[in-house]
């Protein structure tokens, strides 16, 4: 049996693929005129909020797509707002910084014809620290610290619905609960997978708990958690 050689083409559309190469250098920025950039009074005692979470996400949102720091973001919004003609104000960083702490962001989704399964996992992502090599070969000058990502997707269209980040102390088992919390109340959830880690007593009663009760999200009549041994199901 002869060496694996990888698959070698040729381009022959030269026209269509220079149009293609242009077409990733393009850029497209809209905002809404319609769009409600002020907050609303919220009707409580002291200082009002200017801005409203859609403003705020706007412009953290360029902020983390160009990789800018919060005095040049509310620079470059400031130009864009001139460029399309629209004369909103905008935040300045220290605005920005102060409300991206507790800015709830909703994340779109497609949602599936029938029932939601939701498939649900975590991962660890390392926040501080050296790589695995360098540490290994130097030592690493500092401890590495981990968050954990507790994620829920759906079965049928593959779509991100529920998420959670904590630290690397906390277990997966306590976060089922407030995982489906997430989902809205007027979904029909048909069944939750999650591997063997969520199988605990504690965690399904609060999750069967959460499934009957009425201002939850609304199961199906084959509504059911389902739990998978990591060490029995293979791909």
């Amino acid at each position: 049996m002869g060496s694996w050689a990888p698959t070698t083409y040729k381009t022959r559309n030269w026209a269509e693929y220079n149009l293609s190469l242009k077409q990733r250098g393009s850029l497209a920025i809209w905002f809404d005129p319609e769009m409600v950039w002020e907050a609303a009074p919220s009707g409580r005692r002291g200082r009002q909020q200017a801005y409203c979470d859609a403003a705020i996400q706007a412009c953290l949102t360029l902020k983390v797509l160009f990789g800018l720091p919060l005095r040049q973001t509310t620079g470059f919004v400031a130009s864009l707002l001139k460029l399309v003609g629209l004369d909103w104000s905008v935040p300045d960083y220290s605005t920005l910084c102060r409300r991206q702490r507790t800015l709830s962001v909703a994340i779109p989704y497609k949602c599936s014809a029938g029932p939601l399964h939701l498939l649900i996992d975590s991962t660890g992502i390392k926040a501080e620290g050296e790589g695995e090599w360098n540490a290994r070969k130097h030592g690493g000058p500092k401890r590495r610290l981990w968050r954990k990502i507790h994620i829920g997707i759906d079965a049928e269209t593959l779509e991100i619905r529920t998420i959670e980040v904590t630290s690397s102390s906390i277990g997966d088992a306590p976060m089922l609960p407030d995982l489906l919390s997430q989902i809205p109340p007027d979904q029909e959830l048909g069944s939750v997978t999650a591997d063997g880690a969520y199988d605990t007593r504690k965690g399904e009663l609060r999750t069967q708990a959460l499934l009957c009760n009425k201002a939850g999200p609304k199961p199906s009549r084959k509504a059911k958690t389902t739990f998978l041994k990591e060490n029995i199901v293979q791909s």
